[in-house]
């Protein structure tokens, strides 16, 4: 433990910690494998009184995994839950405790004065109407990624969040990884050189992974508010397999691209710093779960980011497979002219290498073995003169392998919640990082992938705007 805590100071200390992340590239004497949940240092609750107050907006499983999370921060307190499921609301009290107060409408956990700060954990197309509502009234807001359903609903979520003045942060906890964030610094310090490529994919191979989730092995129609839950989608008659499952519908959720293309977009923007692309063009597909869903389970998207005053321009291939056979997996891939980062979940690789600076030659592969055997000895005679070893560098040397991981327990999604409520705590919703603007930049490239599959056409974006381009 101590020498880890002298390894960390020598990185920078809890400043490096407050800042978004301590470094992990740990030396072979260090017990990598130390047990800690969080990275990032949580502001401690000053007293009694400063007790966050929580209300949760839908108990589902993120709703679940959200809340238990952000209870794990010192000084907050759940008081309030909203679901529009009976029987989730009866959990609640089970898990939470039996005094905790309980609804099905929403706005009655808005209007109570004692809830600080809400975690909107809802279907996708209520994430708009939810977010505004709540900042309307004074509340800080924690929602879930896509931040919206459509692109069109985006601004008026940002105008919201300047209007009232809030903390409000998309729930992609990409952006408070510390994988992400060590990368980050690798990236911004040239460890890769000028980026000229990337690659990224979130694959999944099982039922859950393609959100077929348990349903209830009964369900009354009194015990769920299917009207509220429709709200402004298309009126349909009661389905239970679109609530209990509504992310394979396009009217409730946003498939594929709203559920996973968020994250790895969330990740590659905080790596590099990017706006986002200026065009999308994607094909998708339903190959395998044919199970009466009219989202897709594969999406394969090329994005194209434009140069800008801190990158170089690169394309982005990027994809979500429901259904592989090569088991699920995450991965980002920055390929630069020097070197090539490598990030998984919570870790990472970086390869570098020098490039000669002298020209390369070889007896293999080249044009040197076309030439007369005098020729050729001839050449190296020159060669050797005008370029001496030891003078020059001859061939590409790669650096050793950097590889980062984080301790055993590691929970980005805490550091993430960490970030929220210190943001909070300190009244400054400037350390939020994934705004709502944020959030903007990484759903609206995610949902014109689906726009492109629909129109089989490229959809042009401005990404400082934050507006689809007519052509």
């Amino acid at each position: 433990m101590n020498s880890r805590r002298k390894f960390l100071r020598q990185l920078g200390g809890s400043s490096a910690l407050l800042a978004g992340g301590a470094s992990l590239l740990i030396p072979e004497h260090v017990n990598a494998r130390e047990y800690r949940e969080s990275l990032i240092e949580s502001v401690k609750p000053r007293s009694v009184a400063d007790t966050i107050n929580i209300g949760l907006i839908g108990s589902g499983i993120i709703g679940h995994y959200d809340l238990d999370c952000a209870l794990k921060v010192p000084g907050t307190k759940v008081v309030a839950v909203a679901d529009l499921y009976q029987p989730r609301l009866e959990r609640a009290k089970e898990v939470w405790g039996s005094d905790l107060f309980t609804t099905r409408d929403y706005r009655e956990v808005l209007a109570r004065k004692d809830v600080d700060a809400v975690l909107i954990c809802v279907p996708d197309h209520w994430h708009d109407h939810i977010s505004i509502d709540a900042l309307k009234a004074g509340k800080h807001v924690y929602c879930e990624k896509p931040m919206v359903h459509h692109i069109e609903e985006g601004q008026a979520v940002i105008d919201a969040q300047k209007k009232y003045g809030k903390v409000f942060q998309v729930g992609s906890q990409r952006a408070s990884a510390s994988a992400v964030l060590e990368a980050k610094k690798r990236y911004e310090a040239g460890d890769i050189g000028e980026i000229t490529s990337a690659e990224a994919f979130l694959d999944r191979t099982d039922a859950l992974g393609a959100w077929q989730y348990t349903l209830p092995p009964v369900v009354n129609p009194k015990d769920l508010d299917w009207d509220s839950f429709l709200g402004d989608a298309p009126k349909k008659p009661f389905e239970p397999v679109r609530f209990f499952r509504w992310r394979n519908y396009k009217d409730y959720g946003t498939g594929v691209a709203g559920d996973l293309f968020v994250h790895l977009l969330t990740g590659l923007h905080t790596v590099t710093g990017s706006l986002g692309p200026s065009s999308i063009y994607a094909l998708g597909d339903l190959n395998y779960w044919k199970d009466g869903r009219d989202a897709y389970d594969l999406v394969t998207a090329l994005l194209d980011y434009p140069k800008t005053k801190t990158n170089a321009s690169f394309p982005l291939a990027m994809r979500v497979n429901l259904a592989t056979g090569a088991g699920g997996d995450i991965h980002t891939r920055l390929v630069g002219t020097e070197g090539v980062i490598d990030i998984g979940w919570n870790s990472f690789t970086l390869n570098r290498l020098k490039r000669p600076n002298a020209p390369m030659y070889s007896k293999g592969y080249d044009a040197l073995f076309t030439y007369p055997q005098a020729m050729q000895d001839q050449f190296v005679r020159q060669y050797d003169e005008k370029y001496p070893e030891g003078k020059f560098v001859r061939t590409i040397q790669n650096d050793p392998v950097v590889k980062f991981d984080v301790p055993e327990g590691y929970d980005d999604r805490l550091d993430h919640m960490i970030v929220f409520f210190n943001a909070i705590r300190e009244n400054k919703p400037s350390l939020i990082k994934e705004d709502a603007v944020f959030g903007m930049r990484a759903a609206a490239p995610s949902l014109a992938a689906n726009l492109s599959v629909e129109q089989k056409r490229a959809i042009n974006w401005d990404p400082v705007a934050m507006k689809i381009k007519q052509t």
